[in-house]
């Protein structure tokens, strides 16, 4: 049953990606009121991301395979970036009070309820126990790499993306420093290198299918966003690209 859950999900991630070529998720700068009530960015930030530490911290401590290391360090990287992004990072938004359409509010709220469920479930209660040695298995340092990697540019970026605003402060600039200097958007790049190393470390087919989803939200978004930098700043750095340094 899993593996056919997992599946129709991920099939799920790759018309997602299709249609968000042509659908621009309605929040950001991308909000559009014809999308229902809203709610402000504080509360909609913490809605669509509690799932996941949440659920995934209940599967963790009702696992079957005990609190092995491995175990503890898979917990240990998907909460640093979720108990982060549910309970700290939408306390630091600033700028202007800001509104989120509370359709996409919950649609994350159940994008991050099932992909945590998958996981939670896989590496807690359905996979063979993993044993000490994987921590050196090749598998596991690489994707470990990519994680770290990923989660500092995301952080890195999210900082410089945050200080261009004062508090009450709505306007949009153009970010520079960091990865900025190559890409649009590094936040977007780090995160796909996040669970990207997520399925490499965890060798999992719900880690795969979490990577999936990743892109297939946020490379659309990212062509949007680059789009929309274009096309609203005439000094905009005219090297950089979307997502990917020197490439697209």
């Amino acid at each position: 049953m899993f593996t056919i859950v997992t599946a129709v999900w991920t099939g799920t991630a790759a018309a997602t990606f299709v249609a968000l070529f042509f659908l621009n998720a309605p929040y950001g700068r991308h909000s559009k009121s014809t999308w229902g009530p809203v709610v402000g960015d504080t509360l909609g930030w913490v809605l669509m991301e509690a799932p996941s530490p949440l659920i995934f911290a209940a599967f963790f401590a009702l696992g079957t395979h005990g609190f092995a290391p491995v175990l503890v360090l898979f917990f240990a990287l998907f909460e640093a970036h979720y108990v982060h992004r549910s309970f700290i990072y939408p306390f630091m938004l600033r700028g202007q009070a800001r509104r989120m359409t509370l359709a996409v509010a919950l649609m994350g709220f159940f994008f991050n309820g099932v992909n945590a469920t998958l996981n939670g479930w896989y590496l807690f209660h359905l996979a063979e126990p993993y044993p000490r040695a994987w921590l050196l298995d090749g598998r596991f340092v690489v994707g470990l790499a990519l994680f770290v990697g990923g989660f500092v540019i995301n952080r890195w970026s999210d900082a410089i993306l945050r200080d261009l605003r004062r508090p009450g402060e709505s306007d949009y600039r153009i970010p520079h420093g960091g990865v900025f200097r190559w890409v649009s958007s590094p936040n977007y790049l780090g995160e796909i290198m996040e669970w990207g190393g997520w399925a490499v470390l965890t060798w999992s087919f719900s880690g795969a299918s979490f990577a999936a989803w990743t892109i297939a939200n946020l490379t659309p978004r990212a062509r949007a966003n680059h789009l929309w930098y274009r096309k609203n700043f005439s000094d905009y750095p005219p090297e950089r690209k979307a997502l990917i340094p020197l490439v697209w």
